[in-house]
């Protein structure tokens, strides 16, 4: 038996993101993995694969290889990590009683990042960025960072300090509540870069990505010269835990109309779009942003997208992942209202870009979804065509065309008439 084999055995099977222990353990697991770096290293893709590595070992690994490289930085280097905060009042804040969902994530994100950072050469600054938010998030956050000993290196900003404007990036929102973290990210970033970062990622507001991982997007910045870098969930070593049946069987058919759309992105097999854990390159950030195409959350398609009509190459890496499920925006907001969102959004996106799309589909769907009601009708059936159809095969118009998309939809809404 190998030296580390009973750190890796031993591992929790379960990671709870309200309850501080549980993070703080997987970087004492990745400490302690860290003297064995050398001997584990071989069998790193095995160990982190294989699903019957316990799940805290699994996330301990990724943190190790990012730290590994994070050491590896000799050059000074600044980066930005930003994240939008809508709704978030609960998970700002410790748990408790009364508070069960608490995360106490702005803490917590602080000291990933101080534990990543520690005794290298990058400089992080994180800028949190209030959506508009109804319940003072922004405000919470503010009054958390009162005497923190890490205040001077965060930022908290309020996108309806900034709007209306008659110019920049954000001339197009009247005012924040026509921000769906979209305006956020993209105020975050605006302010990001004019600090002079080299390097904007940008992450979700809950505890669902451990920030001890931003040395695995550096990695391929610094080393392998990408200026955009895209985490990845689908990838066989990421660690994915979502909440079951988060979705209905007829997801399948929002992917499928999804990718006939956004098929210049599906195409350079970016599966995972969404995935709240990319780096941007500052300058490249700053010409994404001189016009953006939608400030909602379909913003996520239209960066990728403004860096495909710059001929930008993407580099893609896995991380760990543990969904956030009872506060997230898709709950709170309804799902389908966050769907309706990225669907409609790609639509103007891949218009605006003028990137090739399948047109049939965006007529499609600007005909047909006039709702989040719409995509109700359609989240708990499945059509027969999508029936047995593997992940990858999603989005070929031979298994099911736009023209039948179109009629699966108007039959179910008269069905539900």
């Amino acid at each position: 038996m190998s030296s580390y084999s009973s750190l890796i055995a031993n591992g929790r099977t379960k990671i709870d993101l309200t309850y501080r222990a549980d993070l703080e353990q997987l970087t004492v697991l990745a400490d302690s993995l860290e003297k064995h770096w050398t001997e584990l290293l071989p069998e790193f893709h095995v160990l982190i694969r294989d699903t019957a590595t316990p799940l805290q070992s699994r996330v301990a690994l990724h943190l190790l290889k990012s730290r590994q490289m994070l050491k590896r930085i000799t050059k000074p280097t600044k980066i930005a990590i930003i994240y939008a905060l809508w709704g978030e009042h609960n998970r700002l804040l410790p748990k408790s009683k009364d508070n069960p969902n608490g995360e106490d994530s702005l803490q917590v994100k602080i000291e990933q990042l101080n534990w990543a950072c520690r005794d290298t050469a990058v400089n992080w600054s994180l800028y949190v960025v209030d959506d508009g938010c109804p319940h003072g998030s922004g405000k919470i956050a503010q009054q958390l960072l009162e005497d923190h000993p890490a205040s001077n290196k965060i930022k908290v900003l309020f996108l309806d300090k900034a709007v209306p404007t008659d110019d920049g990036p954000l001339k197009k929102l009247a005012s924040a509540d026509d921000s769906r973290k979209g305006g956020a990210i993209i105020y975050g970033a605006m302010q990001a870069v004019d600090d002079g970062n080299e390097a904007i990622i940008y992450t979700d507001a809950d505890n669902s990505v451990h920030l001890g991982q931003i040395g695995l997007l550096l990695e391929h910045y610094l080393e392998h010269q990408f200026n955009i870098v895209l985490g990845n969930r689908k990838d066989p070593s990421a660690v994915l835990v979502k909440q079951e049946n988060r979705w209905g069987i007829g997801i399948k058919l929002l992917r499928h109309m999804q990718r006939m759309v956004g098929k210049a992105i599906f195409d350079l097999g970016i599966l995972d779009s969404q995935a709240a854990f990319k780096l941007y390159e500052a300058k490249l950030v700053r010409k994404i942003i001189e016009n953006p195409s939608v400030y909602d959350f379909s913003f996520d398609s239209d960066w990728i997208a403004a860096s495909i009509s710059e001929g930008e190459h993407f580099a893609k890496v896995p991380f760990a992942f543990i969904d956030s499920f009872a506060e997230s925006a898709s709950i709170v907001q309804g799902p389908m209202t966050t769907w309706e969102t990225l669907l409609l959004g790609l639509v103007d996106v891949v218009e605006q870009r003028k990137l090739p799309h399948n047109e049939e589909m965006a007529r499609v769907l600007k005909e047909e979804i006039n709702s989040a009601q719409d995509l109700e009708l359609l989240i708990d059936v499945l059509p027969e065509q999508l029936e047995g159809v593997a992940d990858k095969d999603l989005g070929n118009p031979d298994i099911m065309s736009p023209s039948e998309v179109k009629e699966w939809i108007r039959l179910q809404k008269q069905l539900n008439d």
